[in-house]
């Protein structure tokens, strides 16, 4: 996971518990997948027996950190962030021990030490301190500076910000350690050399690789978008499948840096990996640790089933255990199709249903031939008759119809 540590940063870490931060903006109401390295780092730095805060940015999410953007990204007003500030932290509790005594986990919020600083204040004690060389020659800055876009001096001066972050925390903390993502490197040195000049105080930096799929692509993102943590934003069932499909060398690496099993379980489960690809031991091991680290034992089980219920023989009832939100999550990337309660109520014809109402079949011809043939269902229950009517009483949760061509095409018609 290492990518880049200050010289004497591993002495201090042996000498005993030290105190060490990370930091969140709360862009959204959850963190996602792309978070969770970050939220490892301070786990492991937690179970070494040091102590760990975890800073979310009220503040610095008001202006928006330049590190890898192409261009600025909107500001968020009060309101929505002081939202997402609680939704974040309520996530960071299912990761880290806050009631484990000496080193027990911190949260922290910036902006209650920069909401009564002043801007004359800021450029007086802070910005004098880091000459306009010195913030010029990050690379975050020069890559926006050479771009189309350019750079807004907000931006320019969130490296200040975040640096004053780490001087604070050091100053009234004592955290003497910033740790992040490699793209950090450049603001979390300005902090250390903050604390430097400002008060010959001595800091250190340790940077973590920014995970990347082995085809060379983003990690956690998915044709749908980023996998959040939140389960109304990607459900357990989407975030297991998320884990599921890595491929067989993203599985190795991801198992090492997104669990807590020791080396010799993970290299045993690799030599039945190798032996035998298609059971997909890494992937299921991986999926189950972190579906449950995030969603708890029973939404893990439901992922289970609701896998079973696609590509097994789990029976329709199944989907009677899932509210609106898991049925659609469960369906995400299945064709779906809305049709009338109140014309379903008055009874249609399964033909029409499937081939007017909807698009399941391109025509009625094609509907009847497979409806023939005994290769349809709906609701699990193959349909009969071409002739047969459904109604109001066939739905799951008084809204969804599940159609089939053949086993594993499925459909999602929804009454509304």
């Amino acid at each position: 996971m290492l990518h880049t540590i200050m010289p004497g940063t591993e002495e201090m870490l042996n000498k005993g518990m030290t105190s060490g931060y990370i930091g969140f903006d709360p862009t959204a109401d959850s963190l996602h997948v792309g978070h969770l390295t970050q939220i490892m780092t301070l786990i492991h730095f937690q179970r070494a027996g040091h102590k760990p805060y975890a800073l979310v940015g009220g503040a610095t999410g008001m202006v928006g950190d330049p590190s890898g953007k192409s261009q600025e990204r909107n500001l968020l007003s009060e309101d929505i962030l002081n939202h997402n500030l609680e939704s974040v932290k309520v996530q960071l509790t299912r990761f880290l021990d806050f009631n484990t005594g000496a080193n027990s986990a911190e949260m922290v919020n910036n902006y209650d030490w920069f909401k009564s600083f002043t801007f004359l204040d800021f450029i007086r004690d802070v910005g004098k301190h880091i000459t306009v060389n010195y913030m010029m020659a990050k690379e975050s800055v020069k890559k926006r500076l050479e771009g189309d876009t350019g750079m807004s001096f907000t931006e320019f001066t969130y490296q200040l910000v975040q640096g004053y972050d780490f001087y604070y925390l050091w100053k009234h903390h004592n955290c003497a350690l910033q740790m992040g993502g490699s793209d950090q490197w450049g603001n979390i040195v300005t902090g250390t050399e903050l604390i430097r000049r400002k008060d010959a105080g001595e800091a250190f930096a340790l940077t973590t690789q920014l995970i990347k799929k082995a085809d060379g692509t983003k990690f956690g993102k998915t044709e749908s978008g980023a996998v959040w943590l939140d389960a109304e934003r990607t459900s357990p069932y989407q975030f297991y499948q998320f884990w599921l499909n890595t491929t067989d060398v993203d599985a190795k690496a991801y198992i090492r840096i997104f669990t807590l099993f020791d080396r010799e379980v993970i290299e045993a489960w690799e030599v039945e990996h190798d032996a035998a690809p298609h059971t997909r031991i890494l992937q299921k091991a991986l999926a189950k640790d972190i579906t449950i680290r995030v969603h708890g034992e029973a939404e893990y089980e439901k992922a289970i089933k609701s896998s079973e219920f696609l590509f097994g023989n789990i029976g329709i009832e199944f989907l009677n255990e899932l509210n609106d939100a898991e049925v659609l999550g469960l369906f995400a990337g299945v064709p779906n199709y809305t049709i009338s309660a109140a014309e379903l109520q008055e009874g249609i014809n399964v033909t029409d249903l499937l081939a007017a109402k909807t698009s399941v079949f391109p025509s009625k011809g094609e509907a009847k031939k497979m409806i023939a043939g005994g290769g349809t269902a709906i609701n699990k229950v193959k349909i009969a008759s071409a002739d047969d009517t459904y109604h109001t009483d066939s739905l799951i949760n008084g809204k969804f119809l599940v159609a089939q061509k053949g086993k594993k095409n499925y459909f999602l018609i929804i009454a509304e």
